[in-house]
């Protein structure tokens, strides 16, 4: 029995590890990790949230951002960061602008809120 559950256990690692080396990437786009990020043209500072400057919550906050080959952010996905801080910095991602590319891509944006007056 306890041959069987190590079979079992190998087969499940083997597929498992099988499936992590395929990574599934939609048409048209290309990862920032393998090529060089695109420039900004145009770059918005988020606000300190009111909420956050109270509570005195500072942090980073990372995003994943596909750009489209015009150069304007179509979807983001939040990796990482306060909760209170995420709406301020998505508010702000979504007003840059970046250089044309033959086609979309994918960037990690990160927003640092030190409570400065971000």
């Amino acid at each position: 029995m306890r041959s069987r559950s190590c079979v079992a256990l190998w087969g499940l690692a083997a597929l498992l590890a099988g499936s992590l080396a395929v990574v599934a990437k939609a048409p048209g786009q290309e990862n920032s990790t393998e090529t060089s990020k695109r420039k900004v043209r145009t770059r918005a500072v988020p606000d300190y949230p009111p909420l956050a400057r109270r509570l005195n919550v500072t942090g980073k906050v990372k995003i994943e951002a596909t750009i489209a080959a015009d150069g304007h952010v179509t979807t983001t996905r939040v990796i990482g960061g306060s909760p209170v801080l995420v709406g301020s910095a998505l508010e702000a991602l979504k007003k840059w602008r970046f250089e044309p590319a033959p086609k979309d891509t994918t960037e990690i944006i990160e927003f640092e809120f030190n409570g400065q007056g971000n």
